[in-house]
């Protein structure tokens, strides 16, 4: 279907975060939205708030009258969604257009000039930095993001619509669905092995992403991997390296090297080697664009950062508070690096909800690993997602791999009275499900005890 017939756009999952930013770029496209979801949250309150209609029970009878119309009207779902869902098989019996969210998201980025940023992890972040950074050099952009950008309050931007700014999410191999002028790769471990079987099955389809960049666009690529592009680093020989790296006021200093010219004493304020990387990226990216590239170094030092990612709650003498959406291994170990480097010697109590089954299931020992790394670690229970339980694998059989004496299973009933009653100097909350629900009345309680 050309999006230029589309009138009406339906969302099944349209509280997920890659969905909710279509929904958004609909109604700012004068289309009528509609969705369903399992569950009322913020983001689905902040949906109805623009205009969009969302009911939570699964039912066609619940779908809107004007969307029982297929001319004209687009059903979008994510993989997530069974093929069993009672509203999905409603409109693909009815003849809708019926389409993926990524594919969706590869016509849209079509029509303009793409900037994906790719990898197992870091492409939240990176991506949001890439948009303020050319939103602040002034370029005409949309962004669609897999998180809530601190600088514009939301994980959709636009701004003019030449340059599209997109996260290419590597599940399912969504992101082959993108055809980008300048693409990155940030990093490329193991991961959804549910979906690609083994590590070198995924490597393989991160090379057949790389190789749909468009012919005479670029492709970005962190030092080290095993792609061909213009790479990025960390005291290195990459064409754009970070270079002269120190801490001043809380903050990061350092040189970018690039191929013809040094930026000297860009400033960067969020915290970790891993930050920096997926700054860098974003400028990398941004500089190939941008006209004054003067400008993308200033906009370096004004990004916020993005919600749930190394995200400062409460920051006072007494206590830090940090929630981030860490939800692998690699990514764990990021974070506790972090904070070792800005607050070094205090005890951090972290509590850690895994996401999936089969991701606990493959990453046992190395989660275990990360985990025990900190000086407590707390349990919640898995947060299963698009996923039937799997036998003998639970918190339980995790936690028993752990090595620190420290540690227990938690309920998230009993998460705010047992934090107030340890008080611990750094608490750190990290996953990808639904503890992202549990900060704010965190958040609060810790605030009216101190």
């Amino acid at each position: 279907m050309e999006l230029s017939r589309v009138h009406r756009v339906y969302l099944i999952g349209v509280g997920g975060i890659g969905m909710s930013a279509l929904a958004r770029y609909f109604v700012r496209s004068n289309r009528e939205v509609a969705g369903y979801d399992k569950v009322p949250t913020p983001l689905t309150r902040a949906l109805e708030a623009e205009g969009i209609a969302v009911h939570y029970r699964e039912d066609a009878d619940e779908i809107p009258v004007a969307f029982r119309q297929p001319e004209g009207t687009l059903v979008i779902y994510t993989p997530a969604v069974p093929a069993t869902h009672s509203e999905l098989a409603f409109f693909r019996k009815g003849g809708y257009e019926v389409a993926k969210r990524s594919q969706v998201l590869g016509m849209i980025s079509r029509a303009s000039r793409c900037l994906a940023v790719a990898g197992t992890h870091g492409k939240t972040t990176t991506s949001c930095i890439l948009a303020h950074l050319l939103r602040e050099a002034g370029l005409e952009v949309m962004a669609f993001l897999g998180g809530v950008s601190e600088d514009f309050g939301s994980n959709f931007l636009m701004e003019g619509t030449e340059f599209s700014v997109v996260e290419a999410d590597e599940y399912d191999r969504s992101f082959l669905y993108l055809e980008p002028d300048i693409a990155c790769v940030t990093s490329m471990d193991a991961d959804h092995l549910d979906i690609y079987g083994d590590d070198a099955t995924l490597k393989a389809t991160f090379g057949e992403f790389a190789a749909k960049v468009r012919p005479g666009g670029v492709l970005v690529v962190r030092n080290g991997l095993p792609l061909e592009g213009l790479t990025y680093g960390i005291d290195d020989d990459a064409a754009y390296s970070i270079r002269n790296l120190r801490t001043e006021d809380g903050a990061y200093r350092f040189d970018i090297h690039t191929p013809t010219r040094v930026f000297e004493s860009v400033r960067f304020s969020k915290p970790g080697r891993h930050n920096l990387l997926n700054g860098l990226a974003a400028f990398t990216m941004a500089v190939q664009v941008a006209e004054q590239p003067d400008r993308l170094v200033k906009a370096m030092g004004s990004f916020k950062g993005v919600e749930r990612r190394f995200s400062y709650k409460i920051k006072t003498e007494q206590g830090i508070f940090i929630d981030d959406y860490a939800h692998h291994p690699t990514e764990i170990d990021a974070v506790c690096d972090a904070i070792r480097e800005m607050h070094p010697g205090k005890d951090i109590l972290a509590v850690f909800q895994p996401h999936l089954f089969s991701r606990t299931r493959d990453f046992g020992p190395e989660f275990a690993r990360s985990l025990s790394r900190f000086d407590t670690i707390w349990l919640l229970e898995i947060y299963p997602a698009r996923e039937d339980p799997i036998e003998g694998i639970d918190s339980q059989w995790l936690l028993d791999q752990i090595e620190n004496p420290r540690k227990r299973l938690i309920k998230k009933s009993e998460l705010i009275p047992e934090i107030t009653r340890e008080n611990p100097q750094i608490l750190l909350t990290i996953g990808a499900g639904d503890i992202g629900l549990e900060v704010d009345p965190i958040k609060e309680a810790l605030s009216c005890a101190s």
